[in-house]
Parts: C-alpha cells; structure tokens; sequence
C-alpha cells in the first residue's frame, strides 16, 4: 500500500469514527445484528410447576400456593410463537430514539432481569427515576399493577410506556410501530404470533406481556427441598444448618423468634398474594418519591409505599430497594433488624404492640443464616435459559 492509500484508509476510518456517534457521545452500533431463531419455538406456554406451588398447605395462615394470582388475561394467553415475537422485541434496541437501549438493557437476564445499576440510563444517558424491577414472576401478582407505583393497571398497558419515556427509549408509540414496520424479519413473525402481518401496538403489548409473562422461577435449590418435605416450616434435607436457620426465621411470626418476613413475601412464588403497596419503613416521611400516593391521589396512605417483588433470585438483582439504596443483601437485612422507620404509613406487619416499627434484635449469625436462606432462592435456570436470553447475535 503506498503513502496515499494508507492517507485515504486513515481518513476513512476517522470518518467512519465521527459517524458512529452523535454529538452527546452516545455511540450508535455501526454493524447490524443478525437475529438468530430456532425453526421449531422454543415452549413458552407450557408452565410445569411443581406441586407445591398449586397446593396450600393445611394449617398455615398465609397461602402457599399461587392459586389466584396469575395475571393473564383471558384476552392475551402465553403463546410459543407470541412470546417468540416478544422476546425479539425486547431485545431489538432499534425500538429507541437512537437505537442504543432495549428493555432488556434495563433487564437483564443474568441480573435476574433487574439492572446492576442503582438508576439505568436511558438512551441519552439520562437516569431513570427508579431502580430496575425484576421481571421474575411478573404473572403471579393478584392486583396485576406494574412499577413501583403501580401506575399501570396491567402489564399489557406497563410493556409500552418505558418506550414513550423521555429519558428511557424516547419514543412515541406511532414511532415504536413504524420502527417495527421497517425492520424486515416482524411480518413473518407476527403472521405466526397473530394470524396476520398487521403491526400495531396493541399485538406489540401482548407480545410483550407475553415474553415477560413466561419468565417464571421455581427450580432452585429451595424448590429442590421443598419436594422432599410436606410443608416450607419443615427442615429441608438438601440445605446446611444454616440455610435452615435462615428459613426458619423467614418464616416464623416474630413473637416467635422470626422476621414474620413470609407476611409480605407470600406464596411459593415469594411475591405479594395480598393486594395493594406496602411501606417498609425506609424513611421517616416522603418527600421527593411519594410512590403510589402520586398514582392514588385520594388516599393519604399510599403516600411512601411501593410495590412488594418477588424475592425469586434476589441474590442477583442488587441493590436493592425501589431507590437502589442498599448494595447487599446484608444491608436488606440490618434494614427489617434494626433500621425500619416510623413513616406515618409505615404496613402494620412491621409495627410491635405498640405502634412502634419492630426490632427483630436478631444476632450476627441469624441474620448471616437469613441471608444464606435467601441465596437458596437463586435459580440459575432463569439467568441461562436460551429462550430468554438476546436473540439478536
């Protein structure tokens, strides 16, 4: 190459270089992905729970089954090929302002569809108002709200608002759509998911609900020894002394010695069975988040609460909090022990006899055991499975 084919090849580059960012620095993806599908769909529909999931155990107060939570509506069942369809448009980042984020940038699988960071950044580099809430198990939830908030009444109204937020994607819902229209490989898709190569926003929804829908945990080490026993107060025969420990205080009303901690983490599927936000006690008052009581503004005692998550592979969604304010597990914990404040809508679960917010006064090595009992609930099924994983490659 002579001196002047190498001039033209630098300049080339450089030129390339300054193409492939915007003037905020935020850089565009220059190659395209190619998306990667299995000829026969991978099952989404089939949900093989084990039995301890759809039967309540006799005697407890609280239920153990999920029975009476699923969210799907009617309307909108799981589908192979639908959430075939909604798992590509989770991942397709060409659906933001600048075709740098998707919903899975926020969500990521390995990170029990949660994010690492305290706030995610959208696709200008703005941060989110919240932290990332787990997608796990988003179809067992009685009230069927999403976000913090709850501001959406369903999850078929919840999947498209992060795509018209200003700072997350920067869309509006007609761009979402002609954006889908223009990408080559969705008419077939949605012929398969819908009958027809129509593209609207209402089959973009379902889609998408359905995709979340299907993100389901019950193969951990805690499901494993919960088949071997008759109830979850039993001691598990696959877990350390430890882990039981921490299972029985998770379990046990606090008179008893526990945390009372299955009160809010209810089911087999550890998510809320009893409707409505909760507050636990993270701050004396409210006063720049007021959670649900900016979405229901006639009821003062929504003020400060929040939407209670599963705890299904909390070991991999830190930090935690709707704010993100607690980087491990260990500091959830010294929270309920020692540290839930009196909010004025402070959930009667976490308040003693006299109104006060609960001190569990647990020891260093029982609130140790909670943690190793919490890390039972870590299934890496979820965080590996193909079918859930990036289909753009």
């Amino acid at each position: 190459m002579n001196k002047k084919s190498i001039i033209i090849a630098t300049l080339l580059i450089v030129a390339l270089a300054v193409i492939s960012c915007n003037k905020d620095n935020v850089y565009e993806p220059i190659e395209e992905s190619v998306l990667n599908l299995p000829n026969t769909p991978f099952d989404y529909a089939s949900l093989n729970l084990p039995s301890h999931f759809t039967t309540n155990v006799a005697g407890q107060p609280l239920p153990t089954s999920i029975n009476g939570t699923d969210n799907t509506p009617t309307t909108n069942p799981i589908t192979n090929d639908g959430a075939t369809l909604g798992r590509v448009l989770f991942y397709d980042k060409k659906l933001s302002a600048n075709g740098t984020i998707a919903c899975a940038s926020c969500h990521k699988q390995d990170k029990g569809f949660s994010d690492d960071a305290t706030l995610s950044l959208g696709f200008n580099g703005g941060a989110t108002g919240r932290h990332s809430m787990t997608l796990i198990n988003a179809r067992f939830y009685q009230r069927g709200r999403f976000f913090w908030d709850e501001r959406a009444t369903t999850l078929e109204e919840q999947v498209l608002m992060p795509f018209q937020d200003p700072v997350e994607m920067g869309m509006t819902l007609q761009q979402v759509v002609s954006k889908v229209q223009e990408q080559s490989y969705y008419p077939e898709l949605f012929q398969k998911a819908f009958g027809t190569t129509e593209i609207n926003s209402d089959k973009i929804s379902k889609a998408l609900a359905q995709f979340v829908r299907s993100i389901v945990s019950y193969s951990s080490k805690y499901d494993q020894g919960r088949a071997m026993v008759a109830s979850p107060g039993a001691n598990f025969p696959n877990f350390t002394t430890e882990e039981n420990t921490g299972k029985n205080i998770f379990f046990q009303t606090i008179p008893n010695g526990g945390g009372a901690c299955f009160g809010c983490h209810t089911t087999e599927a550890f998510i809320s069975a009893n409707p409505g936000p909760q507050n636990n006690g993270l701050d004396l008052s409210s006063t720049t988040d007021l959670g649900a009581g900016a979405v229901f503004t006639n009821n003062p005692i929504f003020v400060g609460r929040f939407k209670t998550t599963t705890l299904r592979n909390i070991e991999l969604t830190a930090p935690y909090m709707h704010d993100g304010r607690f980087a491990t597990l260990e500091q959830v914990v010294e929270h309920y022990n020692s540290g839930i404040k009196a909010h004025p809508t402070l959930s009667p679960a976490l308040k003693d006899g006299n109104g006060n917010p609960v001190q569990l006064n647990l020891t260093t090595s029982q609130k140790a055991a909670l943690v190793a009992f919490l890390k039972t609930l870590t299934d890496n099924s979820v965080s590996t499975e193909t079918k859930w994983s990036n289909p753009f490659k």
